[in-house]
């Protein structure tokens, strides 16, 4: 790694490891506000529906104000916007109304939206291109170490009250959590503020990317085979992974699987974060020696087959299983983000817009696996994650390949006349 890019790639895994345990602490709330307005999984489900569609809303204005404003900037803007959404928390609280902790979580996502936009590319540019994967699974591990955290910390202070706040109708026990992250953003962006980062958008038009020339000709995002498909895989992975992080500690805590309350579940939901971070750190390594494209169909493959047998076999055994998929999980992000994202030169900004677009599937999927939930049972809900893990597998074997450029055309000469 190039030692000028050490002391930017640490300020911005920082970054990944703050969203990482937000974004972990939805898997806590969900239960939590489940029980206290007395809800049914469609209903609690909306949590993660509200914070992930901010993704989809927000995330084409926010590359735009990057290309003005800048990357440092934007992630000064978004850890702010961050802190805001989590002040929030307060007053949603204190007038005990679930549309108020849902407007929160917007104004939560919409700022993490803005940081995932500017440093997942940002992370690709620090360095040489044919490492952007492996960097990104580093960096991406930090985020899995938050969301680990996330789990436990919300266990202690959410969870291990919640049979007495759904006795008493109060919901304060989440304020101090919320407000110690608040303050903790503002430090951060305080830090971000004076530290000296590179410029990423002089990084962009440097022709820093090695294949920068080869798509040259092809302005549109939408042209870019490999993006477009990319994007359904982040689509696909980000609402796989959310549905099982947002159903499992339900799941554990029915008799007939595990029989857990929801306490000893959430401290359990830290090992399906926890095996993302080993595997992301083991990912980084792995794909020095082996492509990242086998690397990915082989995880998505392997997640198909843990869930397909934790749907057969049921009982404590589905929730090992289940929890196992954290580990194939861990590089799906970072590798589908970077290959969709190879040869895009001047268009990195614009396609990490789309890509994270892309991660409504936060919000769509575990809805429509709610739906199966109250409809069909929690454990049968499980199908719709494993077609997921099914198309991110097609797409590391072949998906993820670009199009090749279009020949040049012949030119047609206009015939001679006969003289």
């Amino acid at each position: 790694m190039n030692t000028r890019h050490t002391g930017p790639l640490a300020v911005l895994t920082s970054l990944f490891f703050m969203w990482g345990l937000i974004t972990s602490l939805n898997d806590i709330l969900i239960p939590h506000l489940k029980a206290l307005f007395s809800l049914n999984y469609v209903q609690a489900m909306l949590v993660q529906f509200c914070f992930f569609v901010a993704y989809f809303i927000v995330s084409l204005p926010a590359g735009r104000l990057l290309q003005r404003i800048g990357y440092q900037r934007g992630l000064i803007v978004g850890l702010c916007t961050v802190g805001i959404g989590c002040l929030l928390f307060y007053p949603a609280a204190e007038l005990h109304a679930y549309p108020l902790f849902l407007g929160a979580l917007f104004v939560l996502a919409s700022g993490i939206t803005l940081l995932q936009v500017a440093a997942n590319p940002y992370v690709t540019l620090l360095g040489a291109p044919q490492t952007a994967s492996s960097r990104l699974n580093l960096t991406q591990a930090f985020n899995s170490l938050g969301a680990t955290l996330g789990p436990l910390v919300g266990a202690a202070t959410i969870l291990a009250s919640a049979d007495h706040v759904a006795a008493q109708g109060q919901a304060e026990t989440v304020q101090g959590p919320y407000l110690l992250l608040a303050t903790a953003l503002f430090i951060l962006a305080g830090i971000v503020a004076c530290f000296r980062l590179p410029d990423a958008r002089v990084i962009e038009r440097s022709g820093h990317r090695r294949d920068t020339h080869v798509h040259a000709g092809r302005n549109g995002l939408w042209a870019h085979r490999h993006l477009v498909l990319g994007a359904v895989g982040i689509f696909a992975y980000v609402g796989a992974e959310v549905g099982i992080g947002s159903l499992l500690v339900s799941l554990m805590s029915e008799p007939e699987i595990a029989g857990l309350s929801h306490e000893t579940a959430g401290q359990y939901l830290a090992l399906y974060w926890g095996a993302a971070m080993v595997g992301r750190l083991a990912g980084s390594a792995l794909m020095q020696r082996v492509r990242a494209s086998r690397v990915l169909m082989t995880a998505g493959l392997a997640n198909v087959i843990l869930i397909g047998s934790a749907m057969a076999l049921g009982g404590p055994a589905a929730m090992w299983l289940l929890l196992a998929v954290g580990v194939f999980n861990s590089i799906m992000f970072p590798t589908i983000f970077s290959l969709a994202l190879e040869g895009l030169g001047e268009l990195t900004s614009r396609g990490s817009g789309l890509l994270c677009m892309a991660i409504v599937g936060g919000a769509i999927v575990p809805l429509l696996q709610a739906v199966l939930a109250d409809g069909i049972g929690l454990l049968l809900s499980f199908t719709v994650p494993l077609v997921c893990y099914l198309y991110i597998g097609w797409y590391g074997m072949s998906g993820y390949r670009p199009m090749p450029p279009a020949p040049p055309q012949p030119l047609r000469h206009a015939p001679v006349p006969d003289a």
